[in-house]
């Protein structure tokens, strides 16, 4: 799966109700912080997926009447198809100052963490055994059935902000530790993601306050 849909297809997977804001930074020498074109940029491998990302994340910039390109609209097929390097970088970087641009909103998987969790049997769940043998009996697949297990992944994901100021080399000036746990509800769990990091954003006066 991971090979299909990339980084932000992790994300995009996972239930409204797991995404969980771990942890901010703010930059200690930055009170507030506005911007007036940002830049987001979304890693992925599926480009319908990272579309998706991206052109939520941007309507939620416009609303604040800021104007908001996807990387999706900047990065052409080439420049993504393959690593490359500091200098190329940079040159990119000096492109998105020339037109204007002044912040890029940048979001990735980190890390990833495989969890297991016994399997509920639905049907017993209120039930009381009165006896040890038919409780035994009940459950003792769970000595030898891998299947009693469900095995799923946490994904730590990092929004990181970055001033496309002049002489400051793209200086970081916020980033947000989210905690995700995989499940399949796509369009709310987006929508929560991006919810939780504007508020905490607003809340900490960048951008979005």
């Amino acid at each position: 799966m991971k090979s299909k849909i990339g980084v932000i297809g992790i994300l995009l997977l996972m239930s409204c109700s797991s995404t969980k804001l771990v942890s901010t930074w703010k930059n200690p020498d930055i009170v507030l912080f506005d911007a007036h074109k940002v830049l987001v940029v979304g890693l992925a491998q599926d480009e319908n997926i990272r579309m998706e990302f991206e052109s939520r994340l941007a309507d939620k910039l416009e609303e604040k009447q800021i104007e908001a390109m996807r990387s999706i609209d900047v990065f052409d097929v080439e420049f993504t198809s393959a690593q490359r390097s500091e200098e190329e970088i940079a040159l990119v970087e000096q492109q998105l100052l020339d037109k204007d641009f002044d912040a890029i909103l940048f979001t990735k998987v980190v890390a990833t963490e495989n969890k297991r969790t016994l399997k509920e049997k639905v049907h017993n769940i209120d039930r009381m055994f009165m006896r040890f043998s038919t409780d035994y009996l009940e459950h003792q697949d769970i000595y030898y059935d891998p299947e009693s297990y469900d095995s799923f992944n946490i994904y730590h994901v990092e929004t990181s902000l970055y001033c496309i100021c002049d002489g400051k080399e793209m200086e970081l000036i916020w980033r947000g530790d989210l905690d995700v746990t995989e499940t399949v509800k796509v369009d709310k769990t987006i929508d929560t993601y991006i919810k939780l990091i504007t508020d905490k954003m607003g809340e900490q006066e960048i951008i979005f306050y």
